[in-house]
């Protein structure tokens, strides 16, 4: 139980900006293993952006709380999967084999299509929140404690299924992009699949196959491009993602 708590203490500490205790020990190998806790990491997230929406709508138009709830979001990750989609938009867009690309999304400098890429899933992500608080609140708490595990699953499922696409650092590719095992894969799914209780079973259904749908594209897509994933592609799904399933509650609520 004990290495358990510490690989989620791990992944917290990577994929956000939360401290952790000082205990924890790091390694590439226990980075590898605490994979498996990403979207429970995002159970955090969610939390508390969905806390600060909460807070945010009961003094403030519905507009100005979801900019604030998304803000706390990142700030919370440290922006750490939007810049993996920036990265990937400028790889994808800009690069025209395998090398470019990876060239390009290795770059820290952010690019046209990264820009653009980035302002529109924002923006997107903004306007599906706003319209799913249009009426009521629990819609928009709702959507950010499902989205952001669930979403986070799917990026974890590339892991299980592609080969790590580089090959200039296979060292820590073969450490940190490991294979998730059965097991490990069960504990993320977990994580992952927990907070669609939150919704009655039509939408549950639907969000997940939408999250399926994005992981097989993304899938396919690093597949033919890259030969593999990296770790802004895992960060590009995520944000993809997370952007579906807002899309897909916004869809079953307006419709039902």
């Amino acid at each position: 139980m004990r290495t358990q708590i510490e690989l989620f203490f791990i992944a917290l500490g990577f994929f956000t900006r939360l401290p952790v205790p000082g205990w924890v020990e790091f390694a590439p190998e226990k980075l590898g293993q605490a994979a498996r806790f990403l979207p429970w990491v995002g159970w955090i997230v969610g939390l508390i952006s969905a806390l600060v929406y909460g807070l945010a709508v009961q003094v403030l138009p519905v507009d100005l709380a979801v900019v604030l709830a998304m803000a706390a979001g990142i700030r919370t990750t440290g922006a750490f999967h939007e810049d993996g989609w920036a990265d990937t938009c400028d790889g994808l867009g800009g690069g025209w084999n395998r090398a470019q690309i990876l060239a390009i999304m290795k770059d820290s400098r952010i690019g046209s299509y990264g820009t653009i890429g980035l302002v529109l899933m924002l923006l997107a992500k903004y306007l599906a929140l706003v319209d799913l608080g249009a009426e009521q609140d629990y819609p928009v708490i709702a959507a950010l404690l499902v989205a952001h595990p669930l979403s986070r699953l799917t990026a974890v499922s590339l892991m299980a299924v592609l080969d790590y696409a580089r090959s200039d650092d296979s060292a820590k590719s073969a450490t940190v992009a490991r294979r998730p095992t059965l097991a490990e894969l069960g504990i993320a799914t977990l994580g992952g699949v927990l907070p669609l209780l939150l919704l009655d079973p039509v939408e549950a259904f639907l969000v997940l196959v939408l999250a399926a749908v994005v992981g097989v594209l993304a899938m396919r897509t690093f597949a033919l491009r890259l030969g593999g994933y990296t770790g802004d592609c895992l960060g590009a799904t995520q944000q993809v993602a997370e952007l579906i399933i807002y899309l897909g509650l916004l869809g079953a609520w307006n419709f039902t």
